[in-house]
């Protein structure tokens, strides 16, 4: 089952390899440290701040509609147990 968290990531991910950046770059763009682009895409951490995500999308210079009209978020399963 894949999580939000795993599909903010892997949406990251395809977007700096659709445009050709590395993960620095990303952050540079986007008036973040590397640090938290890196610790955002690390399978480990469980929880990721949409206040981050804005910032990425902005760097990238998308809305965050455009950032979550992707078929990964619709096929996610509902996490509440």
């Amino acid at each position: 089952m894949t999580t939000v968290k795993e599909a903010v990531a892997a949406r990251f991910v395809a977007l700096m390899k659709e445009r050709g950046i590395r993960t620095n770059t990303l952050a540079n763009i986007s008036g973040v440290t590397p640090s938290s682009v890196y610790s955002m895409l690390d399978p480990r951490r469980k929880e990721i701040s949409v206040n981050l995500v804005k910032k990425l999308c902005d760097g990238l210079d998308i809305s965050l509609g455009e950032f979550f009209s992707d078929v990964l978020f619709d096929e996610l399963e509902q996490e509440i147990r």
